[in-house]
């Protein structure tokens, strides 16, 4: 079981690690650009809707694209109450693992991506833009990202679900 699983497992975290190498660049470009708005507004007296508008356009993209990474990373946010005791084993951390995942994290991703899919395909259909005058023409870029992000995460989850079969398969048959 072990070397089946390798491969997927290495390739979905390979996968996963280049989107959030990929997303990590957008930090350093969203922090530029309000470095740049900033300046123009208060130096300058020049404000900028559009600027604005982007500048909350790289954040939601960092978040959203963001999440896989950081669930590969183990660093999403956790009460360890039960997780982090040292009265469970690793075989104990694999079962609450596996099941967080299947009970709650695919449900959620599965119920947000059947929500969103409508919302942006209405998105993509009308070429939606902002309302605000001045604003970016290209908002129904956003609501897909939604789709891609909850996507990637379930990938992710499927990785971890393969990791924990392991380490609880490996554990049990000992």
């Amino acid at each position: 079981m072990k070397t089946l699983l390798e491969p997927i497992i290495n390739g979905i975290e390979y996968f996963i690690d280049l989107t959030g190498r990929a997303v990590s660049w957008l930090i350093l470009a969203m922090v530029l650009l309000i470095c740049y708005d900033v300046a123009m507004r208060y130096l300058f007296n020049y404000g900028s809707v559009a600027l604005q508008e982007l500048e909350w356009h790289l954040f939601a993209l960092v978040f959203l694209l963001g999440g896989a990474y950081t669930l590969r990373h183990d660093a999403h946010v956790r009460v360890d109450i039960f997780y982090q005791s040292r009265f469970v084993s690793d075989l104990g951390r694999a079962w609450i693992s596996l099941l967080g995942t299947l009970l709650f994290l695919f449900p959620f991703c599965i119920m947000i991506v059947l929500t969103a899919w409508p919302f942006a395909e209405n998105a993509f259909y009308y070429n939606e833009g902002s309302p605000d005058p001045g604003g970016l023409p290209y908002r129904f870029i956003l609501k897909g990202a939604i789709l891609v992000a909850f996507v990637l995460i379930m990938l992710q989850g499927v990785a971890d679900v393969l990791k924990n079969l392991k380490i609880i398969c490996n554990k049990e048959s000992k």
